[in-house]
């Protein structure tokens, strides 16, 4: 259903209103599937979506919940 519009086709600013399955995000993420099940179980981790029994998240959510744990090191 989601994945019938290629990502390639989309802009910039849409492709970060993209919505991906629970697997493209764990992929994403590096966050095993059980661990985004677990914390949408326990009401934490990431903002998600549900639509019956599928789970999206958005892109861009993702990538600015990714951004906010970023620590800046000195560079030497």
């Amino acid at each position: 259903m989601f994945s019938a519009i290629s990502s390639s086709c989309l802009s910039p600013e849409l492709q970060q209103h993209r919505y991906l399955t629970e697997k493209e995000v764990a992929a994403l993420t590096g966050r095993a599937l059980q661990t985004l099940r677990n914390d949408r179980f326990k009401g934490q981790g990431f903002a998600y979506i549900k639509f019956g029994r599928s789970v999206r998240y958005r892109l861009s959510d993702i990538l600015a919940a990714m951004e906010s744990h970023r620590i800046e090191t000195e560079t030497i």
